[in-house]
């Protein structure tokens, strides 16, 4: 499962990467960006967290509890659950045109930008019965996790990757690369926005053969009564609230990146939005994708017998052992970000529509670098919440993270000096203050009900970490600055690649050493973690 998880997220950089290669990062990437991303926000909004919190867990007890290893209860979910979906796809197909002026700038809708317009609703079009085969595959994946086949739920996302990453290079090959800002044509459209579709159904499709496999026989049924939606809707009201305030604030930022990518393109100058804003986005998720869930996975259980049993001196310390842990991995992980973003960007963008225009993503990799920091503070802290059955607190939190990050967005986005290609940098800000103000009250909040956590053991170790970044830093901006001084261009391939590699070695030997010299176990107990699983 871990492993189909790090793959996934590693496919979903490369098909981001794609993208911004085949496309660029310009009013056409925003464009389809927009139109492949909305459809998945609209299924949480719509469906999504009644299949995950509300639908699921009723499921999974039913094929543990009753006598038919719960076939009817399953077969009575998922008739509801596509009847719902369908109708959902429908209705949203039909709404479009209003959808689009909910989540692009008004600019979109006037005269100059009407071919543009038509290639946004087409591609929305064709990428909405999405909705229908995001909801379809948490259906089928979570009747194989209750039957103990985690692995294709994991892996089947790869695939989807895999198929959109095959349709970028597609167009690449029949169409080229382009960083344009003129929309698509018909055929254009087709290819990229029914292809990303196409990419969903196989996604799903791909677990039908693992569900005959369990001896599971999908027979329509529509008795739906006993199926229990009042009740456990009503135990789940506070985590449905908690995705809608996320999708809410998605929507408005994905507006405001939209609405820079307009500006650059009626006023001919550079500009950074959504798909730049993605990208650093997804850059900034890797190292908690891979580490942070990790631990906080493995953690949960052991922290809910604790909360259980109200030993919350030992839930502390191990709440406290999990952060650090995490931060010890991803600290210097944002720290190479913050540094060596500009580079980082080159060597991403060595091909395709982007050589040599990488700089306004290295900075909205740059301004990524705090929030991968708060990000992880806060995610671990409510597991703390959830191991304590405490739902309600986790939304109230999330709302005025929301909060926060839609009104700093708008504020920031809207000063008069911040001009088109600012706006990725200063969304990707806004964001990182957002979680810094969630970390802060949800440590807080979580404190006075199991304890300090921020205890002497933290402080310390935030002073050591502190300073095994600063040397990091130092060391990996100073051997940037020595190899640019002697003519490396960290903006081209030639200059980006060597500064890389280089400063990130250094960098990272001398946090090694640093974390050695300041006597950090946490770093040696991951090491010696890896070898004994070796």
């Amino acid at each position: 499962m871990a492993l189909g998880t790090v793959v996934s997220r590693l496919t979903g950089f490369l098909r981001l990467g794609l993208l911004v290669v085949v496309i660029g990062k310009s009013l056409d990437a925003d464009l389809f960006d927009t139109a492949n991303t909305i459809p998945n926000a609209l299924y949480i909004l719509v469906a999504g967290g009644i299949f995950n919190v509300v639908l699921v867990p009723q499921l999974v007890r039913a094929m543990r509890e009753h006598e038919d290893g719960g076939d009817a209860y399953a077969q009575r979910v998922v008739t509801l659950g596509l009847l719902v979906l369908a109708l959902a796809t429908v209705v949203l197909l039909l709404a479009v045109p209003w959808l689009m002026h909910l989540v692009f700038s008004g600019s979109l809708f006037t005269p100059e930008f009407a071919h543009q317009h038509d290639s946004a609703r087409l591609l929305m079009w064709l990428c909405m019965p999405q909705v229908f085969f995001y909801g379809a595959f948490v259906l089928v994946g979570q009747i194989l996790n209750a039957r103990e086949r985690f692995g294709p739920m994991m892996w089947a996302p790869i695939v989807n990757n895999v198929v959109a990453c095959v349709v970028l290079v597609l167009y690449a090959v029949l169409v080229g690369t382009s960083d344009g800002t003129d929309g698509f044509t018909t055929n254009e459209a087709l290819l990229l926005g029914g292809g990303s579709t196409a990419a969903i159904a196989l996604q799903t499709l791909v677990l039908v053969p693992y569900l005959r496999a369990t001896g599971f026989r999908y027979r329509p049924r529509f008795d739906f009564r006993g199926v229990g939606l009042g009740h456990t809707l009503r135990l789940s009201w506070w985590t449905l609230c908690f995705i809608v305030a996320n999708q809410i604030a998605l929507i408005v930022i994905y507006r405001l990146g939209t609405g820079a990518t307009l500006e650059g393109a009626e006023r001919g100058v550079p500009a950074a939005g959504a798909t730049v804003y993605s990208f650093g986005f997804l850059v900034s998720q890797v190292p908690h994708g891979v580490i942070t869930v990790s631990l906080a996975t493995a953690i949960m259980p052991y922290l809910s017998s604790l909360a259980a049993a109200g030993d919350y001196r030992r839930f502390t310390i191990e709440l406290g052992r999990t952060v650090r842990l995490a931060l010890v991995v991803v600290v210097p992980l944002a720290v190479a970000c913050a540094c060596l973003g500009v580079p980082l960007a080159t060597v991403a963008g060595i091909a395709g529509a982007l050589q040599g225009d990488t700089a306004l993503i290295g900075h909205t990799v740059q301004a990524f670098a705090p929030a991968m920091i708060a990000f992880t503070l806060h995610y671990v802290m409510l597991r703390g919440f959830y191991a304590n059955e405490n739902t309600r607190t986790p939304f109230l939190i999330q709302a005025v993270i929301a909060a926060v990050n839609i009104v700093a967005g708008v504020t920031l986005v809207h000063l008069d000096q911040v001009e088109p290609s600012d706006v990725a940098p200063v969304l990707a800000l806004s964001f990182g203050l957002s979680y810094v103000v969630g970390a802060i009250v949800s440590t807080t909040v979580l404190s006075r009900t199991v304890g300090p956590i921020v205890d002497h053991e933290m402080v310390r170790f935030a002073a050591r970490i502190t300073v095994s970044a600063a040397v990091s830093a130092a060391v990996m901006l100073g051997s940037a600055a020595l190899l640019e001084s002697w003519g490396l261009d960290a903006q081209h391939a030639s200059g980006g690649i060597p500064i890389v590699v280089v400063a990130g070695v250094l960098g990272t030997a001398a946090y090694v050493l640093a974390t050695r010299v300041l006597g950090m176990t946490e770093v040696r107990y991951l090491v010696d973690t890896v070898r004994r699983r070796r």
